[in-house]
């Protein structure tokens, strides 16, 4: 249960903090450094309890990866759902609105991603790259001193690439709460930002396996 509560609170900071800051400042670069040092953060102090995953992209990749079993990446995947709703709604208590959480989209003036197509391929692309990311350099026990310095960049260069495309998901909790209480098209689109990066940690969980592993 310690881990599923870890994963519970982890997600919940990541949600309110990363979301909360691309929400306050609306700034690529602060909110891209959010993202990767609430990871940094949560590594060190929940990942000896549950490993931080904070991510059901993530536990999927994992999965795949065979780090895991079915039973438990659900429970965490449940967890980490719960916790980002919690998150969200924190959130929005706090801005006193509920109509901006950093819910993410495509096709909206400004954004690159102007089809869905695109909005899938990046998502895809970058949730790969990161979940590939943790995968390689937990693989090795002389890492662990590292890992979350080395997750939490990979998470923070993703956001720099993908925040003009879609606001940058790769994290299908954090995309799914905040579209919850905003509702209209965040609510529409979310299903991109749920199916694309579980598409991206299947390929990495994948890739993992068959090529990068070592034991």
């Amino acid at each position: 249960m310690k881990k599923y509560v870890a994963e519970f609170v982890g997600t919940l900071m990541l949600t309110l903090i990363a979301c909360g800051v691309a929400v306050i400042t609306g700034d690529v670069i602060a909110t891209s450094l959010a993202f990767g040092l609430v990871i940094v953060a949560m590594a060190y102090s929940i990942g000896n309890v549950s490993g931080c995953h904070i991510n059901p992209a993530v536990s999927t990749g994992l999965f795949v990866a065979g780090k895991m079993d079915i039973t438990e990446c659900a429970k965490y995947v449940v967890a980490q759902v719960l916790g980002a709703i919690a998150g969200s709604a924190l959130l929005g208590v706090c801005l006193d609105s509920f109509e901006t959480l950093g819910a993410n989209g495509y096709g909206a003036t400004g954004q690159l991603a102007d089809t869905v197509w695109i909005a899938l391929l990046v998502e895809v692309i970058l949730t790969f790259v990161f979940v590939t990311a943790i995968l390689g350099v937990t693989d090795k026990k002389d890492n662990s001193h590292v890992s979350g310095i080395v997750i939490g960049l990979t998470l923070t260069l993703v956001h720099l690439f993908g925040i003009p495309f879609t606001g940058t998901s790769v994290n299908p909790a954090r995309s799914l709460a905040p579209a919850i209480f905003q509702g209209g098209d965040a609510l529409s689109q979310v299903w991109v930002f749920i199916l694309a990066p579980l598409i991206g940690a299947i390929l990495a969980g994948l890739f993992y396996k068959y090529v990068l592993k070592t034991k």
